[in-house]
């Protein structure tokens, strides 16, 4: 697993690097609205809408902007209708992707996603051929000097983790999904900062990459992350810190 959170750890710097704020507030309301349609506008009462508000906080979003996607969802204000499609493939070399989509067309979404994985040496698969992979994770990350090993491990486990490891320079705290916001919660009172908290998907067959193979998985990803209906990208690739940071320059 260490491969998949030197990913996210790194993924994480970029993104505070160079995000598409506009674009990143735009995937982050529509999350909301599908998220308060489907299960009401109470995050409390409504897990999926609080993972939802909290990934729009953890991206700035203002506080008016995630009212006013909640109430849109709840159905005040003008209609918005997106249906979830998860699509699976490989991309270069073989690995692993799965793309998760909130869409209001589903046929253009389809041929688009379809055209990106060409564009960039990948297949489409059909749902499954990946999936079977992964599994859903609350993932955490800490700077190793944020906290002392003993800490975070009576910490993190009291509060219901799963596991707590050592990974690339920082504490990658697990837990299952509907135990990632209380154990993230515990970690935020005990005034420990966190380098990144989310409910990912993880694979425990990772497929290992190196100079060009990366680069090319890595412009994959973000062209699909680019795409308007594309919230998540998850993938199994492995690869050293330096060719991830290359492939990112």
């Amino acid at each position: 697993m260490a491969g998949h959170s030197k990913w996210a750890n790194i993924k994480h710097r970029k993104a505070k690097v160079d995000a598409k704020r506009g674009k990143l507030w735009s995937k982050c309301s529509r999350a909301i609205i599908v998220a308060a349609k489907n299960g009401g506008p109470d995050p409390a009462a409504n897990l999926t809408l609080r993972y939802a508000i909290d990934e729009a906080r953890a991206a700035n979003m203002p506080k008016d902007t995630i009212e006013r996607a909640i109430k849109k969802g709840a159905g005040e204000g003008a209609g918005e209708s997106y249906e979830s499609i998860r699509y699976e493939g490989y991309g270069p070399s073989g690995v692993a992707v799965i793309v998760e989509c909130l869409s209001d067309n589903r046929n253009r979404t389809a041929g688009e996603i379809r055209m990106i994985f060409s564009k960039h040496g990948g297949n489409l698969g059909a749902v499954g051929c990946v999936g079977y992979m992964f599994e859903s994770k609350g993932l955490i990350l800490i700077d190793d000097g944020a906290v002392s090993e003993d800490k975070i491990m009576d910490l993190a486990i009291s509060a219901g983790a799963e596991d707590v490891a050592h990974e690339d320079g920082v504490w990658a705290v697990r837990t299952a999904p509907e135990d990632f916001l209380s154990v993230k919660g515990a970690i935020e009172e005990a005034g420990i900062e966190m380098v990144s908290s989310e409910v990912t998907m993880e694979s425990e067959t990772m497929a290992e990459l190196a100079g060009e193979d990366v680069a090319k998985t890595v412009r994959l990803i973000d062209a699909l992350e680019d795409n308007d209906d594309v919230q998540k990208v998850y993938t199994n690739m492995d690869a050293s810190e330096a060719d991830l940071d290359a492939a990112m320059a």
